[in-house]
């Protein structure tokens, strides 16, 4: 493991900070799941600061928004989630060469980023109507896929924003930080 630098702390620290604003902006709906920017922001974290920053950073500030939003309960497991839907960020980052170039490729980082939280959000609320009391596992798979328009909103959402603001975050990143990304 590599020490950290001062430079690396920071990063973190604003990327968390970004992660939780990004996410106290949020649309409502009617399942009680909302819509927001959270995930782009950490998305976004793992591209530019690399897998285990990058998810520390994201999932930071994702347990800072539940904490603070009446959510203490899902806040552990948003941490845990930040570094599986991370990892499926970097794996499909790492398919790039750690250097995308066209926004195809950023689409199809996007898209792994995606699928694992729709998978994850899936089984945690799979797991939730079960703990509740939904006496099958059938009918809690199913009562558990009216909150995934919410998920699939906000993949489609982080899609677009990390397509539109990678290329240029990136070449400032890489002026501040003096190394390619």
């Amino acid at each position: 493991m590599t020490k950290p630098t001062t430079q690396n702390i920071v990063f973190i620290a604003l990327f968390a900070a970004l992660t939780f604003v990004a996410t106290t902006i949020k649309i409502p709906l009617p399942t009680g799941a909302f819509v927001h920017l959270g995930n782009a922001v950490l998305v976004l974290s793992i591209l530019l600061l690399g897998y285990t920053s990058g998810s520390l950073a994201g999932g930071i500030g994702f347990f800072l928004f539940d904490l603070l939003n009446g959510y203490a309960t899902e806040a552990p497991y948003f941490l845990i989630e930040a570094f599986i839907v991370g990892g499926a960020t970097y794996l499909a980052f790492n398919s790039f060469k750690k250097h995308p170039t066209r926004v195809w490729q950023i689409v199809v980082i996007g898209l792994s980023a995606g699928v694992a939280k729709i998978i994850m959000t899936q089984i945690k609320n799979t797991i939730v109507q079960l703990w509740v009391g939904v006496p099958t596992f059938d009918l809690a798979f199913k009562t558990a896929l009216v909150k995934l328009p919410a998920t699939f909103t906000n993949v489609g959402l982080t899609i677009l924003v990390v397509g539109i603001v990678y290329f240029p975050l990136s070449q400032a990143f890489s002026r501040i930080t003096k190394r390619k990304i």
